[in-house]
């Protein structure tokens, strides 16, 4: 699970571990650890309705059942919405080996076997024909379609994925030349999410990205971006030579969470570039954010539209965006250029496999395929690309419903935890001029308990089971998908319950620092994110390093948005800034020196 204290500063490029500080442990806790103005964009005309993003009227509020004794609220509350009762779907073995689900939107009918199956997906069933060859292989890898593969592995996750583990076989198609499954695989997730075209990604969004900014902008060109955006924003700049102009988000010093980028920021970058005599090349936001919170894709796609130039939206947390009524729509929908998914985070292909989808003409696609081609493995994994291939198909059975189950579980949880002394629910309110939030994200702050989100994540942890995918200094972000079932939400809201009661008798004081570490944006930068990069380092003390440049990138917890960035001037104020978050306890991350005494700066 993610934790917004587990972060790396290395970049990968093809294997290779790229650093701007050799010695720096760590930096963006998984790229986004605690954040990602009007969110809510009209929905755009489409003859597909789950196509049509947020709908109108929000989700009826449930009946609350009074009797827990008598009725279980979340079959009562499932039953009331659907009018269905769910049925246990029994799974034939070796399809998926001793499974009985009571979700059908999981596991449906086509994917199990009988004798009316329909086809499998274009890559699924290339890869399913080649594993059953009777062949001699001569081939790699070296377990030799799992004739050698490791028992210790082989004992754990059995013999199949070793059997399926194939190289680039003339029948199962070439990822930057396809010709066969491949290519039918990517043209018919384009039709799915409406792209003009698709490519699956085996190095993840981080990839996605690169390739996206390196397609985009060229040496020296100017990028208008978050602050807080992902790693691989700052790797794309170290690789393609591009100069940032950087925009903060809002930010919630409570929670400690920064949110959606305002339209009237983006405007003003680009007018204060074009007073400096600057044009920028590209416009690249997050949306939405680890925690759900989206931002007005539309407006930001028609302002970069009007000064010619692309919008690229980091949507690792939102490839479900856009498939059912009370989703928020997807960037695709509403006019993005590029959108860079994670299809394994609420999607259900394996980890690490990804999409870039493009539209309109204002990118060159050509540009992208060589810019992929250069980051990408060229012993691509078919595993993960059938995955992709098989999440695709999965949700174009019944695209606009389902997600269905996991909206009402979510709505039921959140009403049922409103109720719980002393523990604070993330929702629109929290931001000045969102509107439009994921449902499926569930942030909660205990600090009315006196908890750290730390603290609260350790007990729901070891005194209940429950596993979460973020923690930050004030919260915890819980994610619901596909696989989320009544009993996991029951679990959640009682160990909740339990921590709160626990919390209450304890008469615990509250612990938590109030103060506002708010965004600190007095920045001046002296050299280019690549120039820092290459360029030779040294320590200095900490007492040194006002108006040295600095060579890492130093990022405290809250508001997690960097202080510091590798080619930016240290100041005093910075310093100050920096010792004072220290001296509070708070998370520091990116430092080489844990102890803050010294800093990496640029030789010069």
């Amino acid at each position: 699970k993610a934790r917004s204290s587990s972060a790396s500063s290395s970049l990968h490029v093809q294997g290779m571990a790229l650093s701007f500080s050799s010695s720096s442990p760590s930096v963006l806790g998984n790229g986004r650890p605690t954040s990602r103005a009007s969110c809510g964009p009209q929905p755009r005309p489409s003859e597909h309705c789950f196509f049509l993003g947020r709908s109108s009227s929000p989700l009826a509020p449930c009946q609350i059942v009074t009797n827990l004794h008598q009725v279980d609220p979340f079959q009562h509350k499932l039953q009331e919405r659907s009018g269905i009762e769910p049925k246990k779907t029994k799974v034939r073995i070796g399809v998926v080996d001793n499974l009985a689900t009571d979700d059908p939107l999981v596991l449906s009918s086509s994917r199990l076997e009988g004798d009316n199956d329909p086809p499998h997906p274009p890559l699924v069933s290339a890869l399913k024909a080649a594993a059953k060859q009777n062949v001699a292989s001569f081939h790699f890898p070296g377990h030799n379609r799992g004739r050698a593969a490791p028992s210790s592995l082989a004992g754990v996750i059995g013999i199949n994925p070793f059997r399926h583990d194939l190289p680039e076989l003339p029948e199962l198609d070439n990822l930057f030349s396809p010709e066969g499954p491949i290519l039918d695989a990517q043209k018919q997730a384009a039709e799915l999410f409406g792209s003009s075209q698709t490519w699956f990604l085996v190095g993840g969004t981080t990839c996605g990205i690169q390739a996206s900014i390196m397609a985009t902008c060229s040496p020296g060109d100017t990028l208008i971006l978050p602050r807080n955006s992902h790693l691989s924003a700052t790797s794309a700049m170290v690789l393609s030579g591009v100069v940032p102009k950087y925009i903060m988000p809002e930010y919630n010093s409570k929670w400690g969470i920064a949110g959606s980028i305002d339209v009237a920021q983006v405007e003003k970058a680009l007018s204060d570039l074009e007073n400096e005599g600057r044009k920028a090349a590209g416009v690249f936001v997050t949306s939405p954010t680890y925690q759900g919170v989206c931002s007005n894709i539309y407006e930001l796609s028609r302002l970069s539209h009007s000064h010619g130039i692309p919008l690229i939206v980091d949507e690792a947390h939102g490839a479900h965006l856009g498939f059912h009524s009370h989703l928020p729509a997807s960037a695709l929908q509403q006019g993005a250029d590029i959108a860079v998914q994670s299809t394994h985070k609420v999607l259900c292909s394996l980890t690490q496999s990804s999409m870039l989808h493009m539209s309109g003409n204002i990118v060159d696609r050509e540009r992208i395929c060589k810019c992929l081609q250069t980051l990408m493995s060229t012993s691509p994994s078919y595993l993960l690309l059938a995955s992709l291939d098989a999440a695709r198909a999965q949700l174009s059975e019944n695209p606009g419903v389902l997600f269905s189950k996991p909206i009402d579980l979510s709505v039921m949880a959140k009403e049922l935890i409103e109720e719980v002394p002393g523990v604070t629910l993330l929702d629109s309110s929290s931001f000045s001029n969102c509107s439009t939030m994921d449902p499926l994200r569930l942030t909660l702050g205990f600090w009315q308990l006196g908890l750290s989100g730390y603290e609260a994540d350790e007990i729901l942890d070891r005194d209940h089971g429950i596993v979460c995918e973020l923690v930050g200094s004030r919260y915890i972000t819980f994610a619901l998908n596909l696989g989320t079932h009544k009993e996991h939400i029951q679990r959640l809201v009682s160990g909740i319950k339990c921590l709160s009661v626990a919390s209450t008798a304890k008469s615990i004081e509250g612990t938590m620092n109030n103060g506002d570490f708010g965004p600190f944006n007095d920045v001046e930068m002296a050299m280019s994110p690549r120039d820092a990069f290459f360029i030779n380092k040294r320590k200095a003390s900490i007492e040194d390093c006002p108006g040295k440049i600095c060579g890492e990138l130093i990022c405290p917890y809250p508001p997690g948005i960097p202080l510091l960035m590798p080619g930016e001037i240290i100041t005093e104020r910075a310093l100050d800034y920096l010792m004072q978050v220290k001296k509070d306890g708070e998370l520091i991350t990116g430092a080489s020196d844990p102890l803050l005494s010294s800093l990496t700066v640029c030789t010069v």
